[in-house]
């Protein structure tokens, strides 16, 4: 079993107990480890993670959602609620604050059901003026060729010597922005700047000025 989904099953499972002692449903269960319970409370919750809100009494205010690219879910009765980058412990007290305008006490728990966010974070994107922008798992010895030709290739309309690798900062490896004559890689065999990707990099291809 790989590390991450141990990870998973670990925090999972505790969620779940954590839950049902928020809940008051009167589930028993022995303390959990205290690394276990650790893992729960470290976990922050990643863009593309699902997530269940569940309210003890008010069924019709749970609602299971993937966690949306601006990090935020939208619950009933009160919208949108920040849960990017928080732990579901803080996400439930945020939750619970503002539903005390529309429910006397709430009790509410915030269990995670799936962990997709490293794969939201490892994935390469190809975006302007190719025939289909896309957002493709990052492979190991991926390039930027590889990436276009999944992309389905440039359009009429584009710009291929003006494209550009967009690389944010990773521990021992600088972000920034580097220029691709992607003309030269896909006409004339110039791999020069067929760079090869990391995880989490952005292409963007240019349309031409008319």
């Amino acid at each position: 079993m790989s590390r991450m989904l141990r990870l998973a099953c670990t925090v999972m499972c505790m969620m779940f107990l954590s839950a049902c002692a928020t809940s008051g449903t009167g589930a028993r269960a022995d303390a959990p480890p205290a690394d276990a319970t650790q893992a729960v409370k470290a976990y922050l919750i990643g863009v593309d993670d699902v997530v269940q809100v569940s309210v003890w009494r008010n069924p019709e205010l749970g609602i299971t959602v993937p966690v949306r690219p601006d990090g935020k879910i939208s619950v009933p009765l009160i919208g949108d609620v920040a849960a990017g980058g928080r732990t579901p412990e803080q996400v439930a007290d945020d939750i619970k604050q503002k539903l005390t305008a529309y429910v006397r006490d709430p009790q509410v728990a915030v269990i995670l059901t799936e962990l997709r966010s490293h794969e939201y974070l490892s994935r390469v994107r190809v975006t302007g003026a190719v025939r289909n922008p896309v957002s493709v798992p990052w492979r190991q010895g991926m390039t930027v060729l590889d990436a276009v030709l999944a992309a389905g290739g440039v359009t009429e309309f584009a710009a291929p010597d003006r494209t550009e690798l967009h690389r944010r900062p990773k521990e021992n490896m600088p972000g920034g922005n580097y220029r691709v004559r992607l003309d030269q890689v896909l006409n004339k065999g110039d791999l020069g700047t067929n760079y090869t990707l990391t995880s989490g990099d952005v292409i963007s291809v240019p349309e031409r000025v008319l």
